[in-house]
């Protein structure tokens, strides 16, 4: 990849800014998108400032780095891609991503997932990025094995939503 590292001709991946407070709002109250993660209740606005205010992006320090998906012509934020449980000394990283509805099947997920693993190979010199997948969830799964993401293990009743366990997998791409 040639040019600015956390940018295409389609989209950057930038930090994270106050101004995204309410986009994450919208995002992180949508109790549908629950299951795919460990949010149990509502954040506010105030505790959603508070997070962005405080936010440390030294993924060395914080072990986790949170990138806004925006278009790169009209700057609309349209997704997030988190980097979480960095482990320097493994070379190893989770990561997870949301395309906001409306934007989603128009390959960004999959741009955005190229251009974070660049970076992840180049600037942090990370060996493999993995990931935990919900066996019903068909979008994401075909995403990740899109990009070479591939199916490591299955977690038996590994996610508990509305009182009924689900299997998951893990998927690992080496970089």
């Amino acid at each position: 990849m040639n040019g600015p590292l956390l940018t295409s001709q389609r989209i950057t991946l930038r930090a994270l800014e106050p101004i995204d407070v309410d986009i994450l709002y919208t995002w992180e109250n949508d109790s549908s998108l629950w299951c795919t993660g460990v949010t149990i209740a509502p954040y506010s606005r105030k505790q959603l400032w508070d997070y962005v205010n405080n936010y440390d992006a030294d993924i060395f320090s914080a072990k986790q780095l949170r990138l806004m998906i925006e278009l790169t012509n009209s700057k609309e934020t349209i997704g997030t891609l988190d980097l979480c449980e960095f482990d320097p000394i493994n070379s190893r990283c989770g990561i997870g991503i949301l395309i906001a509805k409306g934007h989603q099947a128009k390959g960004y997920g999959a741009e955005a997932l190229r251009l974070v693993e660049n970076y992840c190979r180049t600037r942090l010199s990370l060996h493999q990025l993995y990931c935990t997948v919900a066996e019903s969830n068909l979008h994401s799964r075909h995403l990740f094995e899109k990009v070479g993401y591939r199916i490591s293990g299955r977690l038996k009743s590994w996610l508990k939503s509305a009182g009924v366990y689900t299997d998951a997998y893990l998927y690992q791409k080496m970089l």
